[in-house]
């Protein structure tokens, strides 16, 4: 990925090339990880590495600022390129509903913090739960290495600076501090991956010591004189370990902890191999001029390919490919990365006149910004126009769920443009004001950490309401917020992508299990009026709705402490995503509706299934979510739903009226 190239070794070139091939099958066909990015990783910094410890041992200046002006001059147009291009495909086969989260993280991938906005979604747990990744995902890494472009100068800066004063070798005070970054951030990586393996995925915290052992092997690399026979054994070995990690080991769940140490020692053994000289040695392989020449296009391949996946995939409202489809994506990656690196990437990094000097370089790095951040803030302003347009016709143009009502009377014959709602934007999802570390009384069981949040009245509320379970129950608290406020309630949320509220079981991850059972303890502590959970799941293929799993006995050891427990029956779920059918179809087409009786069981499983629970309260909202038995994607000309099994919190806002009424109605408050 356009790390520093202090002097051309091509078994690295071809090692590049591997890695890059290795992350583009994996994304497109298996769907798993393969390790090629922590090699990108460990490559980067060896390469970095070699330039600035050649520089201070040959009494040369370090030039930070030069140096950054350089590196960012290559790095920034090609992802300019890119970000335009996906714009573009975006406005022409991507829903509308999406733009606003395209555009958004438009601006944290040229600006380098993507990694960060991507931790801080899985965090709020609807991107655990959302099956639609974003085209611009894969800045994440790319984030994390222009993060670390900054910081390995200063930390060499730092080093040359101690080992002047200390009159200290040069080489020692580089192990010295890359060695207690290698130790910080491996032990933090281990710690932060179980426990919260979405959020240190993308944190840099957890990925700086694979940088570290890249600097680390640069600093080895002139005392490993191994014998060419070893050498030769070693580059086959680095290269079979690499090739075998993701289907061997299913690292998908545990990187980036301990298990990233696979694919860098397969790295490792590669790069200590070097030129072995031997007609059997795996550089004479990696060095051969088709690797060499993916190698100089990597940066450019690993940029483009995951946008051409994703966006394919929404514009044939797919979730995988096939063969076939996967070989075009390919070949068009392939494509659009030669001619970004041939007419792009080549000509601005060997360009003399831009080099001589660094003015030119800061023209080159604010023309590329200029070029994204003004059609990007253009756009979202006139959106953002449209939107407070939306908002202050609500009232009279989309009421949603209230046309069910019996008493409802239109306010307006016109018929507006159907309300759009992105799936992956924060403000899109049920979210309360405080996190509960801001408040007294939250948890302290480390399973909770980050998961939990409040209402802003945790000093007097005339009751308490907790919320507990996954983005199903997440879904609800729009719903449930108004009914709070006007009867000064106060209600506080814990919430895990992807798990529903129940005892522990043998089905459930452990992370689950150990959430739910923290979040029993913790109901137990705070002493709500009442518990709200989903009591049921139903299913994407099938006509039942069963009860969650563990939910009647945890629901049980609640109420005979004295708490009320509330469950809601789960809303349908489909195999397409209902917004964007009707965004191609429209929202009365036979395509996108179904009877309610395909999709669920067509008997409710209260009482029969909470017998053992007679105190409990049962919420049925299936009539205002398929009223009169048929599921269709718009009511009161708002999106029920915001993917193909989450409600949007529009309407489930829409509902809030009928849901104070059979809440109360349920409890008997």
């Amino acid at each position: 990925m356009a790390p520093p190239k202090p002097a051309y070794r091509p078994e690295i070139q071809g090692l590049r090339a591997l890695a890059v091939l290795m992350v583009v099958t994996y994304h497109i066909w298996f769907g798993r990880v393969s390790g090629g990015v922590d090699i990108f990783l460990l490559i980067s910094a060896f390469l970095l590495s070699l330039s600035f410890i050649r520089k201070v041992e040959q009494g040369r200046p370090l030039e930070l600022g030069k140096y950054w002006l350089h590196a960012f001059k290559r790095l920034l147009p090609a992802v300019v390129v890119v970000l335009l291009g996906t714009l573009a495909a975006t406005y022409l086969f991507v829903p509308r509903s999406r733009w606003d989260e395209i555009l958004s993280q438009t601006w944290s991938s040229l600006l380098y913090f993507q990694n960060w906005v991507l931790a801080a979604n899985s965090v709020d747990y609807y991107a655990a739960d959302h099956g639609v990744a974003s085209p611009l995902q894969h800045f994440w890494s790319l984030s994390i290495q222009g993060q670390v472009f900054v910081l390995w100068p200063l930390l060499f800066a730092l080093a040359a600076f101690i080992s002047r004063r200390a009159r200290l070798k040069f080489r020692a005070v580089v192990l010295l501090v890359f060695g207690a970054v290698f130790l910080a951030s491996f032990v933090f990586s281990i710690m932060e991956t179980y426990g919260n393996q979405a959020h240190a995925y993308f944190d840099t915290r957890t990925r700086l010591w694979e940088f570290a052992v890249g600097t680390l092997l640069a600093l080895a690399l002139p005392y490993l004189k191994w014998f060419r026979f070893v050498r030769v054994c070693a580059g086959w070995l680095g290269l079979a370990l690499m090739l075998s990690v993701g289907f061997v080991l299913d690292v998908q769940g545990q990187f980036p902890g301990y298990v990233a140490l696979v694919p860098l020692a397969a790295a490792g053994l590669v790069i200590v191999a070097g030129q072995t000289g031997s007609p059997f040695g795996a550089d004479r392989f990696l060095s051969l001029k088709p690797l060499a020449r993916l190698g100089e296009m990597s940066y450019a391949l690993y940029l483009w390919h995951w946008p051409v996946l994703v966006i394919y995939l929404a514009w044939r409202g797919r979730q995988e490919v096939g063969v076939v489809g996967g070989t075009a994506i390919i070949a068009l990656s392939l494509a659009l990365a030669y001619l970004t690196t041939r007419f792009v990437e080549k000509p601005l990094r060997r360009s003399a006149w831009l080099d001589a000097r660094w003015s030119r370089s800061l023209l080159v790095i604010a023309v590329s910004l200029a070029m994204v951040a003004l059609p990007v803030a253009g756009v979202q302003y006139a959106i953002q126009l449209q939107n407070e347009k939306l908002k202050a016709e609500a009232e009279t143009n989309y009421p949603g769920a209230r046309v069910l009502m019996p008493d409802y009377v239109a306010p307006s014959t016109e018929q507006a443009p159907i309300m759009s709602v992105s799936g992956t934007e924060p403000e899109h999802w049920g979210r309360l004001e405080l996190r509960c570390a801001d408040v007294p009384d939250g948890p302290e069981y480390p399973a909770l950490q980050g998961r939990c949040s409040s209402t802003a009245n945790y000093e007097d509320p005339e009751k308490t309401i907790l919320v507990i379970g996954s983005s199903h129950a997440q879904q609800w608290i729009e719903a449930a917020e108004p009914m709070a406020e006007a009867h000064n309630y106060r209600i506080v949320s814990l919430l895990l992508g992807m798990c529903p509220y129940g005892e522990s079981t043998e089905s459930r991850p452990p992370e689950c299990n150990e959430f739910n059972e923290a979040a029993s303890r913790y109901a137990l502590d705070l002493k709500p009026d009442a518990v709200l959970a989903m009591g049921t799941v139903s299913v994407v293929e099938g006509k039942e709705d069963p009860v969650v799993e563990g939910f009647p006995e945890a629901a049980r050891q609640l109420t005979e402490a004295g708490i009320s427990v509330a469950a809601i029956r789960d809303n349908p779920r489909f195999v397409d995503n209902m917004q964007w059918c009707a965004e191609q179809h429209g929202g009365d087409s036979p395509q996108c509706t179904s009877e309610l009786s395909e999709r669920m069981s067509p008997v409710s499983p209260y009482p029969d299934a909470f017998t053992d629970v007679p105190e409990l309260a049962w919420l049925d909202f299936s009539d205002l979510i398929c009223p009169d038995g048929t599921c269709r994607p718009v009511i009161g000309n708002m999106h029920v739903y915001v993917d193909n099994n989450h409600l949007t919190t529009s309407y489930t806002a829409s509902m809030s009226q009928e849901f104070d009424r059979r809440f109360h109605a349920a409890l008997g408050w």
